[in-house]
């Protein structure tokens, strides 16, 4: 009686004995095999997204669970990528819940010899205050008679890991606040 139920669980006899003789379809899968679930089946939304890692700008596909990100799959839908990541793009996922990815700031004062943590929001503040000031004490009406409306105190230096519509935000914010030193070293 057991030699017979282990040749019916044998996929060979299935296989010949079933509907699917080539061995491609039902006749391959266990029943493990056929109980699993892809993992972003459970997701609540897949929301489109272009990797972070550099200016080739490919798309992704971001499964979201419970305002979790849970999986990050190459977009078939884009044309820049056509659903693939390189292997800086399929490791997306841990910038936002790899056990590496700060929530802090380490922050240390002028003069100062310790790092001190300081929250995001905290740290954002504290970089729109400086903006502020320097822009205001930086500011120029005029130079020799000409009008040029401009901050000195600001630069701009962007890198290979913002694609083209980030860096026109970015030129966009500091030619409203007054920055004419804005460049760019990506040449992708």
């Amino acid at each position: 009686m057991a030699v017979r139920r282990w040749l019916k669980a044998w996929p060979v006899f299935r296989q010949l004995r079933g509907e699917d003789p080539s061995g491609r379809g039902e006749a391959a899968k266990s029943r493990h095999t056929a109980e699993l679930r892809a993992r972003v089946s459970t997701a609540d939304e897949v929301v489109k997204s272009i990797c972070p890692y550099c200016a080739v700008g490919c798309g992704q596909d971001v499964f979201v669970k419970d305002g979790r990100v849970i999986h990050i799959d190459g977009d078939p839908d884009s044309p820049i990528s056509r659903g693939r990541l390189c292997p800086k793009g399929s490791a997306s996922l841990q910038l936002t819940t790899g056990p590496g990815r700060w929530y802090e700031v380490l922050y240390r004062r002028p003069y100062g010899t310790e790092w001190e943590r300081l929250g995001l929001d905290e740290a954002m503040d504290m970089i729109a205050d400086r903006v502020i000031e320097t822009r205001r004490q930086g500011w120029q009406w005029e130079e020799n008679g000409v009008r040029v409306r401009r901050t000195m105190g600001i630069a701009s230096l962007g890198g290979a890991t913002l694609d083209n519509e980030e860096n026109y935000l970015i030129k966009k914010l500091f030619t409203a606040l007054g920055a004419i030193q804005i460049e760019n070293q990506a040449r992708i």
